[in-house]
């Protein structure tokens, strides 16, 4: 008896979900698209807010930003859940590798007592910061438009709720549970931080999620970043010998330039989109980079001294030029 085999290709019938096919047509879609696009509620929503009757669930209104199709702030990461915890998984792997070489080779205690005391005067109230960018991503995602931008505002949100982590982790590592406890009191009570601890209890305030995101993620992120842990870290104690404290802030240094490509794709969309957005992203960007700039500069001061205001206005002309690859001139 002889059997033979043979393959036969069968055709689906459709190569999508219908709400993609619309879009893209009907082809295969990548998991990115399938967890991102046109899954926004739209219809149906029974009931207003009884917080704010005025507004819908969700309420494209809310923001003065206009958008055709806010589907195009797509992020050129193509960050979906699986694929942001996949990445960051292996950061996490890198960052305790970090932490595990630095306390079994006892390199905190090789420290300095100034630099230590440096470190943990810069870093320290930090924490604070970062727990308020976690706050501005949470609002984003709950009161911006389509998935494809509040998703990424979550990741951002909880991104900076893992560097609140690894800060509380240095701090404790190089001066205990005094460390941190100090960095509160620095944060409620010190005047270099007053400031950045104004700022960021104002973005609290701020109830369009669009000008959040632009003061947040856009200004005072891409201001403090570069200054805290490229000019401070990297750039001034890692020579003197704190090569330790940039390998334990590594994950901070490598995720701002990722996430700088997230805020400044979704800037230049919707600054492209007509010049009504374009002209509120200038004068959100200049009136909050303006202020980030103000405000972080008694803290870099704290670290560099006299040099700290000639380290800030190289950050803010490099943070300009980077808008304006965007389109958005300040």
């Amino acid at each position: 008896m002889q059997i033979d085999l043979r393959t036969v290709a069968i055709e689906p019938r459709r190569q999508t979900f219908d709400h993609l096919a619309r879009r893209f047509g009907d082809k295969p879609a990548s998991r990115y698209q399938e967890g991102s696009y046109d899954i926004q509620a739209e219809e149906n929503l029974h009931y207003r807010p009884t917080w704010d009757p005025d507004q819908e669930i969700y309420d494209k209104s809310i923001t003065r930003i206009v958008m055709a199709d806010w589907h195009a702030l797509k992020d050129p990461r193509q960050y979906y859940y699986n694929t942001w915890t996949v990445a960051r998984a292996r950061q996490q792997e890198t960052t305790e590798a970090n932490f595990s070489f630095v306390e079994s080779r006892g390199l905190a205690d090789s420290l300095s007592e100034a630099l230590k005391a440096t470190t943990l005067k810069v870093l320290a109230p930090l924490r604070h910061a970062a727990w308020g960018a976690n706050m501005n991503n949470s609002f984003i995602c709950g009161y911006g438009y389509a998935a494809i931008f509040t998703q990424a505002a979550m990741f951002q949100a909880m991104d900076n709720l893992g560097i609140a982590q690894y800060l509380s982790r240095l701090g404790l590592l190089l001066g205990d549970t005094a460390a941190l406890e100090a960095g509160k009191a620095d944060w409620l009570h010190g005047a270099a931080w007053q400031p950045l601890r104004h700022y960021v209890e104002d973005t609290f305030m701020v109830r369009d999620p669009f000008e959040l995101f632009v003061a947040q993620n856009a200004a005072l992120d891409g201001l403090l970043y570069p200054l805290i842990y490229g000019r401070i870290v990297d750039d001034h104690l890692s020579p003197q010998g704190a090569s330790a404290v940039a390998m334990l802030t590594q994950f901070m240094s490598d995720w701002s330039v990722e996430s700088q490509k997230w805020v400044d794709a979704v800037l230049k969309t919707a600054a492209a989109e007509s010049e009504h957005n374009r002209a509120l992203l200038r004068e959100w960007a200049a009136r909050w980079s303006e202020r980030a700039a103000s405000a972080l500069l008694p803290v870099v001061g704290l670290a560099l001294g006299d040099q700290a205001s000639a380290a800030v206005a190289e950050e803010m002309a490099a943070f300009k030029a980077r808008l304006g690859k965007t389109g958005i001139q300040i």
